[in-house]
């Protein structure tokens, strides 16, 4: 996987203040507990000398948004020497700590590891005139982040609705609404299409009734087709007729979709370096890794999901700089870190 976003973060002035907020239970006072707990947090990154320009953009950052479920969210927030450079949502369960460092590299190996483990997914609910688009973050069972929902009506004018009869005089109107159908579907690909663009999901969910979601999926550019899929459930939402069991059922089923690109992604990740193995075309362990990264030889960076490596905040920043991707690798490998390389490497020859 692609982490385009941390590019920007590695490239910035540091020292870095990271910070890690868990997410907590919902209650009356989390605005209040996420001020006490950033003031501590705060004092920490001051104590160890980051600069108050940056400690300003944190506070605005943590606090600033209005009361919302944002303060019982976890969040991942990298401060340089002058402004926030990464807000995230972060996958940090209560009893897992809230966390603020301050040094080079910002320390982002978790975030990687969030990263990997869930699910970016654009969500269209679409029938034959109109759609809601939700841009959600899932993982495991949780989610994790909601952006917000966005009503997209199609421009016909004419019904979509078709006569019941097939008498003749009917025809007309019948061509009419496939017309006014088509249209509308185009009209909501268009916008999905920008909307992906901009946003980088992991997969497309199309849902809704029947006729539209088909359509919808049809519609859709070609590589956009091969990130989709189309759910049974949500029919209704677009309408405001679906009632509260449409919208679990829904949630239950993105769900399952979430769990299937994760699972999916990490075996593909393992498939891959099992093969680049058998074609010595891999690294393991700290140092052979970081020997590929000075090689320029690095294309995929593997961690384990649970175990830290030796040094891995600076092997992710070296491994962005030269364009390398990420992902979870299944398989125990020494020093709980490995590579796919682009090329045979003569790694052990130059590892430290």
């Amino acid at each position: 996987m692609q982490l385009t976003n941390l590019r920007g973060v590695y490239e910035a002035q540091g020292p870095f203040a990271t910070v890690y907020l868990e997410a907590r239970s919902p209650a009356a006072d989390a605005e209040d507990q996420l001020r006490l707990r950033w003031q501590d947090l705060r004092s920490q990154l001051a104590d160890a000398g980051t600069p108050d320009a940056a400690l300003s953009e944190l506070d605005e950052s943590v606090t600033g948004p209005a009361p919302t479920e944002v303060h019982t969210e976890g969040r991942v927030l990298v401060a340089d020497q002058n402004r926030v450079i990464l807000d995230e949502h972060f996958d940090a369960a209560q009893g897992s700590g809230d966390i603020a460092t301050v040094g080079e590299p910002p320390q982002l190996g978790d975030y990687v590891r969030h990263r990997l483990g869930a699910a970016r997914m654009l969500v269209v609910i679409a029938d034959q005139q109109q759609a809601v688009i939700r841009r959600l973050v899932v993982s495991g069972d949780d989610l994790l982040a909601s952006g917000a929902e966005e009503s997209v009506q199609g421009s016909s004018s004419e019904s979509v609705h078709k006569p019941r009869q097939g008498a003749l005089s009917h025809k007309q109107i019948q061509r009419s609404a496939d017309e006014a159908a088509t249209q509308n579907i185009r009209d909501i690909s268009q916008r999905v299409a920008k909307i992906a663009d901009a946003w980088n999901p992991d997969v497309i969910v199309v849902a809704g009734e029947t006729q539209g979601r088909r359509g919808l999926h049809e519609e859709l550019p070609k590589a956009l087709q091969e990130l989709t899929v189309e759910a049974e459930t949500g029919g209704g939402i677009p309408s405001g007729s679906a009632d509260e069991g449409t919208e679990e059922a829904l949630r239950d089923e993105l769900t399952v979709i979430a769990r299937r690109v994760v699972i999916a992604r990490g075996k593909e990740a393992t498939d891959r370096y099992g093969e680049a193995t058998g074609h010595g075309r891999s690294a393991e362990g700290a140092e052979e890794v970081r020997a590929a990264i000075r090689l320029g030889a690095v294309e995929t960076l593997l961690l384990r999901q649970h175990e830290r490596a030796e040094g891995e905040d600076q092997l992710l920043a070296d491994a962005t700089a030269g364009g390398a991707s990420f992902g979870l690798v299944g398989a125990p490998v020494s020093g709980d870190v490995a590579a796919i390389l682009r090329y045979q490497a003569p790694v052990q020859d130059v590892a430290d």
